[in-house]
């Protein structure tokens, strides 16, 4: 790009007046990733490793947690390796990744938020031609729907905020951000900025419309169910679904629609610390504390792995 030979690297203040808690990052940081990782981890092997669980539901939930992942190690393990070199920088190049990949797991994982909705939409509304509608041919295509459009999405935004020129290389944050970078660029900003949040807004409120009015069919329909197990079944597979959708949808609308001020401030840290690193750590938690086929399913693959790490001759849950 144009600007690269002005600017070579970045430098990622985030925590540059919190010296003496170094330690404290490291740690927390480190603990974090680590179970995120685990929990995402188990959820996929769960999922790939039950047969019960090849469903269109338990497909598109693999996915989200292999979103989650990414999400979380395009920011996080490099915030980690600054503070165990005690350095600041990055690269032009690294910065330009960041934005790239962290964008493209956001999006592709809000579509796939959407597309959960719209399966249990089917069915809770449509039962009798869920088979037919969610096959597996369906399933894979929207799956893949959801990648591309996070790939073309974060491409546009990512050549849209690097084709400016910065006159500083200084972000006050840990990560590269495109509301911190717009910030540094040459030029009056304004016009790339409100350009990337009307777009963002647009796909982002029309979308979120749409899945709330899923969500209205499947409450009313859950209404209408006479059994109270039936309900409590209903609601154990939609409340998660709703629960990570509006943590994901607050947290970003956080970061990304609020004004950007002139200085540094630890608010603007610990909301991205919220958006990036809660949603990979609490998704796993919600859908597993109330999905009872995914806690079966998780304690029949440890009770069937354990005798054989023994030695001892194969078990069935």
């Amino acid at each position: 790009m144009s600007n690269q030979s002005r600017v070579n690297g970045f430098l990622l203040l985030g925590f540059s007046e919190m010296q003496e808690l170094q330690i404290f990052h490291i740690i927390f940081f480190v603990t974090v990733y680590l179970v995120a990782f685990i929990e995402n981890l188990l959820i996929i092997t769960v999922i790939i490793y039950s047969h019960q669980l090849h469903t269109p539901m338990y497909f598109f939930l693999a996915n989200l947690s292999l979103q989650d992942f990414g999400s979380i190690s395009v920011t996080v393990p490099k915030s980690i390796a600054n503070s165990l070199m005690k350095t600041q920088a990055i690269s032009y190049s690294g910065c330009v990744c960041q934005v790239f990949f962290l964008v493209f797991f956001m999006v592709s994982h809000f579509i796939i938020l959407g597309v959960m909705a719209y399966d249990r939409y089917v069915a809770i509304c449509n039962p009798l031609h869920y088979e037919t509608v969610m096959n597996k041919k369906a399933c894979i295509q929207m799956a893949s729907s959801a990648w591309i459009g996070g790939l073309f999405y974060s491409a546009m935004h990512t050549g849209t905020t690097f084709t400016v020129e910065f006159c500083s290389n200084v972000i006050n944050q840990f990560f590269c951000e495109i509301p911190q970078l717009l910030k540094i660029s040459c030029f009056d900003s304004y016009i790339n900025e409100v350009r990337v949040l009307i777009l963002g807004s647009c796909f982002g409120f029309v979308y979120f419309f749409l899945i709330a009015f899923s969500y209205v069919q499947i409450f009313r329909a859950v209404l209408r169910i006479p059994s109270s197990q039936g309900k409590q079944k209903v609601f154990s597979t939609c409340l998660p679904h709703f629960i990570v959708l509006s943590l994901f949808m607050v947290s970003g609308m956080f970061v990304y629609l609020k004004p950007t001020s002139g200085s540094p401030s630890a608010f603007d840290i610990l909301v991205s610390m919220f958006y990036c690193m809660v949603p990979p750590i609490m998704n796993p938690v919600i859908y597993s504390i109330r999905n009872r086929e995914l806690k079966i399913a998780f304690w029949k693959l440890l009770v069937n792995i354990y005798p054989q790490f023994l030695g001892k001759t194969h078990s069935s849950f």
